[in-house]
């Protein structure tokens, strides 16, 4: 099975507290819905981009949200002040490649950032899903890097 779930299962038989959360998949129209909202245009307007962007992630919202932040960073999807609107380039999003696993796109994502930012997401990832200032301070002393966007 996949790493997460034997994590889970592992979790789960030494009683620590879980939530699941399922997330079903989005329908094309579900993600257009997200998409024209997201950019602030109408349906009609966005039916193109959202149509590769449910084929290039089937629907699943996680990767949807994320490829869509991937598209802006890498300036395939970007606003034009001369249009006053949301842009995109449609071809090069299209034959852009993509892991078939979220976690691999995730992951992927993950070593783009610079070394120190990747081993300090790898350090508080042991705390849980939030991290007291204490906590970071002292790791940025032991690191002696600032870490936080101040």
């Amino acid at each position: 099975g996949h790493p997460v779930w034997k994590l889970l299962t592992n979790l789960e038989r030494a009683s620590v507290g879980c939530t699941n959360i399922k997330l079903d998949l989005m329908d094309e129209h579900t993600i257009n819905t997200m998409v024209s909202e997201t950019l602030s245009l109408l349906p009609r307007l966005t039916r193109s981009l959202s149509s590769v962007i449910y084929h290039k992630t089937k629907g699943n919202p996680l990767f949807v949200s994320h490829l869509m932040l991937s598209l802006s960073k890498e300036g395939l999807l970007r606003p034009s002040l001369s249009r006053r609107r949301w842009e995109w380039e449609m071809k090069k999003i299209e034959d852009r490649e993509l892991p078939d696993d979220v976690a691999m796109f995730l992951n992927n994502s993950i070593m783009e950032l610079p070394d120190g930012v990747q081993s300090s997401l790898c350090i508080l990832s042991c705390f849980g899903a939030s991290a007291d200032i204490s906590l970071i301070k002292t790791l940025e002393r032991a690191l002696q890097k600032n870490i936080r966007d101040d």
